[in-house]
This record gives structure tokens, sequence and C-alpha cells, in this order.
């Protein structure tokens, strides 16, 4: 749910962008309601928690930014580059928190969840900062050696691609991180203490 909840601006996009035939226009006009969209999710969520996770702080600021610039120039290449900026902040983000803190980012965003040894938790924190990085470049390849000028192929890239490619990455995550969760308390805890 979740997942989807956090994807939701970008269907938004996707269906706006896909509703007009000219594709500046429909750019330009999607870009309109995915600002909307994120400012929407964005207050909802303070609405039910009082708190809002950085990561859609970060992706609230430069959607507003980017996106603000894509339509002020007509320019879509302001919005093609918030994809890569947005998922480097969050490589950032997440390899600064080794440094920053205690404990890594991905650690305190499930660790009241689960309990897992410090090996894996450092593991999962280097995967996600790996999988950001990807993304963030293989959006600028696609879009500069392949897609240009084609915004309809970059946009699908964007909806079927990039929630693809998370969507995977997730699923392998979760089968990684079932190796070291356990049913049973004391199982679980005695498995900590082994250190991996």
């Amino acid at each position: 749910m979740k997942f989807l909840f956090d994807f939701f601006p970008v269907l938004l996009f996707f269906a706006t962008f896909k509703s007009h035939e000219d594709q500046v226009e429909g750019m330009l006009t999607a870009t309109a309601v995915l600002i909307a969209a994120t400012l929407v999710q964005v207050a909802w969520t303070w609405a039910k928690h009082k708190k809002v996770e950085k990561m859609h702080v970060i992706t609230l600021v430069l959607v507003v930014i980017l996106g603000g610039a894509t339509i002020y120039f007509e320019e879509p290449r302001y919005l093609i580059w918030k994809v890569s900026v947005v998922n480097w902040l969050f490589a950032l983000v997440f390899a600064g928190s080794h440094f920053i803190g205690h404990k890594p980012i991905i650690k305190r965003m499930m660790g009241h969840a689960i309990t897992l040894p410090e090996p894996v938790w450092f593991r999962l924190s280097m995967a996600w900062i790996c999988f950001f990085s990807f993304v963030g470049a293989i959006n600028l390849v696609l879009w500069y050696y392949y897609f240009s000028p084609n915004l309809d192929l970059w946009v699908d890239f964007k909806f079927y691609g990039i929630i693809g490619l998370t969507l995977a990455f997730t699923i392998l995550q979760a089968i990684y991180i079932s190796r070291y969760v356990k049913d049973d308390p004391v199982t679980n805890n005695a498995g900590n203490n082994n250190g991996d």
C-alpha cells in the first residue's frame, strides 16, 4: 500500500501526459499535476502522522523547483534532470547516514519493525546507495543517448522502467531480509549475537 502511495504522483503524471497528443503540452500539464499531487501527498502525510519522511521532503522541494522551471521555461529537461538529482540525493543521504548519527538511515526507517544483524543493515544500506546511483545515471544515459527528443519514450521509462526497477529491487531486498528475520524472538536475538 505504501509503495502505491509513494508513486501516486507519478501515476497521475503518467496518466495526464498520455491524455495529450502534443508531447510538450502534455509534459507541461503533467508537470503541473505532478507538483500538485506531490504537495497533496506531503500535506496528507503531515496531517495523518504529524511528520514527513525526508525522502518526501527532498522530492517535494526538487519537484517544485525543477518542475516549476520546466513549466516556466517550457523546457522538459529540467524535470528529466529532477529524476536523477532526486536519486543521487537519496544515495548521498543514505551514504551520509553512516557518518552522521548512530545508525544508517535504512535502520532508522525499518529498525522499529524488524531486527537484523548489523552487517545486514550495512549491506542493505550499500545496496540502496548503489540502486539510487544507478537509477540516477541510467535516467540521463537513456534520455541523452536513446530517447531524446522523444518525450513519450522517457515518460514510459519513468513510469514502467523506474517503478519496475524499484519494485524488483524491493522484492529482492525482502527475500534477502527474510533469511535473517525469524518468527521466534529468542531465535532472532540469538542470531543477532552471532554478528551475521
